[in-house]
């Protein structure tokens, strides 16, 4: 399972969304974790769910988005023996109850029809679920975490999305900001995407040019963390040995989105470019300070930080492997 450990950041934006994840994940309040496709909205559930005190049951994710509506009801709520042509033989327990006292996940909550709004909404009231087909309502205890990149809002205001549901769920809201929001986190999920794919043994991957960073930190990834990852990975194929350079980097057709040249005829410096080149020193200075001095109380020593400063660069860093030998 996912904790928060394992998610990559580097940025003051990202690191104040996990630290408010942190604290609703104890209690047992409905989450909306609101984002745009590719941001991480499952990759945050999950860590809510491993840091909430129902981490030893179930976390169960359904898509509402994947399935028509007549069979998502019956996956979230189960249905009786007979309760419709081609039902199950003895019937089928649903999401719900096979979820008690874990933590359900309902991505792509916009996607769920009228109807089953209404049955959603009465769920989270009274705390039961009826199967199709069945007169018995079954008790549950439930977590619910909801996600969209959906303007609920919007959905709201048109009578698309039921007023009484959105305030039940929305009692605490989660927002993930897109890629281009935090740019500083670029250097830090690249050099973490990169350990996965320099693993191979037909290639040998010793890093990423300025060049190629700079190009990265000026795209405007439309399709967050996971279009980063596709870049990446081709990248990777296209090196065979070396650092990856810009003729590596591929972006997806239609999303180069780069900042042009200045009016003066040189390259454009952006803000996030400057963001990007300081968290590769940042991270350049703490690998070679970790591999002289052998350990990181010797490494935070002799650059005038605390242990712990050392220790939260090296899990931001994605450096965990490191971590563990050198403390």
């Amino acid at each position: 399972m996912i904790t928060f450990e394992d998610i990559i950041y580097g940025s003051e934006a990202m690191e104040r969304v996990v630290a408010v994840a942190k604290r609703v994940a104890r209690s047992d309040s409905t989450v909306v974790i609101r984002g745009e496709s590719g941001t991480g909205k499952e990759l945050f559930a999950r860590a809510i769910h491993m840091e909430s005190l129902r981490r030893n049951k179930p976390f169960v994710p359904l898509n509402c988005a994947a399935l028509p509506d007549t069979l998502l009801e019956s996956e979230l709520f189960g249905y009786t023996d007979g309760a419709f042509t081609g039902a199950k033989k003895g019937g089928k327990q649903g999401l719900f109850e096979f979820a008690h006292e874990g933590t359900l996940f309902l991505d792509e909550i916009g996607e769920l029809s009228p109807h089953l709004q209404a049955k959603l909404l009465r769920v989270l009231q009274d705390g039961k679920v009826r199967r199709l087909g069945d007169g018995h309502e079954t008790p549950i205890n439930v977590r619910v975490i909801a996600a969209t990149n959906r303007n609920l809002e919007e959905m709201m205001a048109r009578g698309d999305f039921r007023e009484d549901l959105y305030y039940r769920l929305n009692v605490f809201p989660i927002r993930l900001p897109p890629l281009r929001e935090r740019p500083e986190d670029i250097p830090f999920l690249v050099h973490h995407f990169l350990k996965k794919y320099a693993s191979h043994p037909d290639k040998q991957i010793s890093g990423i040019s300025a060049g190629a960073l700079r190009i990265l930190t000026k795209n405007r990834w439309t399709g967050n963390v996971r279009e980063l990852v596709n870049v990446i990975e081709r990248a990777s194929n296209l090196v065979e040995s070396g650092e990856i350079r810009p003729e590596h980097i591929v972006l997806d057709e239609g999303r180069f989105n780069l900042a042009g040249p200045s009016p003066a005829g040189g390259e454009e410096v952006s803000s996030p470019s400057l963001k990007g080149a300081a968290a590769q020193a940042e991270l350049d200075t703490l690998q070679l300070a970790l591999k002289t001095y052998g350990s990181a109380r010797k490494a935070a020593k002799a650059l005038g930080v605390s242990h712990t400063t050392v220790l939260n660069k090296i899990r931001r860093f994605g450096l965990q492997a490191a971590s563990k030998k050198m403390e």
